[in-house]
């Protein structure tokens, strides 16, 4: 019961995700006013969005040229992995 829970959240958050990074880099194009805050891409990515934001990120070439970016939200993959399997070993 708690894993389909935990991978349902996962889905809308990666979902949530992918949609918030390709609004910022419209927004960035065509109406910069309204640009996501790059704490909120982040904030996104810690709660369970890294993976998906990452893959958005460079499917997209959004913000890849970005150091907070493209070396912060793979140590958020790596920790969020290292977590996950803490968590695995405990239970």
């Amino acid at each position: 019961m708690f894993l389909k829970i935990f991978l349902g959240y996962i889905a809308l958050i990666s979902i949530i995700s992918i949609i918030v990074c390709i609004y910022d880099k419209i927004a960035a194009k065509h109406n910069p006013k309204h640009r996501t805050r790059e704490a909120t891409l982040l904030l996104l990515s810690a709660i369970g969005g890294s993976v998906a934001m990452l893959i958005t990120m460079l499917l997209i070439r959004h913000k890849t040229k970005h150091m907070k970016f493209m070396i912060g939200i793979p140590l958020i993959i790596l920790l969020q992995a290292a977590v996950a399997i803490a968590v695995a070993l405990l239970l």
